[in-house]
């Protein structure tokens, strides 16, 4: 069963945009074994040049869903986002599988057998780094993000200790990733 929290930024979510987001998430319930209860999280985003945002996050054990999708049309964006999270499922039903193969037992899954196995390609991990993380504000991580051209930058943040990672946001501005364990 599936619970929904559906809200606006920018927007008013009228009782017919509810009802399609949950509509629409809800034809992926198929999908789910029977006993598995979560929350859907949606939220919808308008921007100044009229463009509409849907960002759909579904939290399981071991994997969290989550596809956003932008487009002038909310409810198309939300079509394009619900088609995202079934590719996601798929995905991770093949990786639960190919891991139960290798070990020789299938581990219990959230997904039921609706979804096939898709092929999945090969990381092809290219390059590996070592980084010397330096204590920092955030600010200072942001400048040498800057400084280097990279879309993120870690470092020790100097309030927590921890190591976190400053990135640039495809909207506007940065975030923070502050790494736990």
């Amino acid at each position: 069963m599936l619970r929904y929290q559906v809200r606006g930024e920018n927007l008013e979510i009228t009782q017919p945009i509810r009802e399609y987001v949950e509509n629409k998430v809800s034809k992926l319930e198929k999908y789910f074994a029977d006993s598995l209860e979560a929350n859907v999280y949606a939220n919808a985003k308008v921007y100044k040049n009229n463009k509409k945002k849907i960002e759909i996050t579904v939290p399981l054990k071991g994997v969290t869903l989550r596809a956003e999708e932008t487009n002038e049309d909310l409810y198309a964006a939300v079509d394009l986002a619900v088609d995202k999270l079934e590719r996601q499922m798929r995905k991770h039903k093949t990786k639960i599988n190919r891991k139960g193969r290798e070990k020789g037992f299938v581990n219990e899954n959230l997904l039921t057998s609706e979804l096939e196995d898709v092929e999945e390609p090969s990381v092809n991990l290219g390059k590996v780094k070592q980084l010397k993380v330096e204590v920092m504000t955030r600010e200072e991580a942001v400048f040498q993000m800057e400084l280097l051209g990279h879309d993120f930058f870690a470092f020790l943040d100097d309030k927590t200790g921890e190591v976190s990672i400053v990135y640039k946001r495809r909207d506007t501005g940065y975030g923070v990733l502050e790494i736990s364990k």
